[in-house]
């Protein structure tokens, strides 16, 4: 089982789903705090959302999506559950 390529596969690629996670994380508290932390006078709006919600939680949310889905295209493999000896 050590040399099984499926789990270096599979610690690979739960790595990136912790990085996206993180990115996720990171992008939500910048904006939010970031631009929330301004008196409600001084707030913009975006669509009639402050622009802290609309860049953190909205538009924020629509990035991780188009991320998420680039990564499962592009660096996730199709990786057979059987072993070798099996089927």
């Amino acid at each position: 089982m050590k040399d099984d390529l499926r789990f270096a596969i599979a610690k690979k690629e739960a790595w990136i789903g912790v990085a996206l996670a993180i990115i996720h994380f990171v992008w939500w508290y910048g904006f939010a705090y970031g631009l929330g932390k301004s008196k409600v006078e001084k707030y913009t709006y975006i669509w009639g959302l402050p622009a802290w919600f609309f860049y953190s939680c909205i538009f924020g949310f629509i990035v991780i999506v188009i991320l998420v889905i680039l990564t499962v295209k592009f660096l996730f493999k199709e990786v057979p559950f059987e072993e070798e000896g099996e089927q």
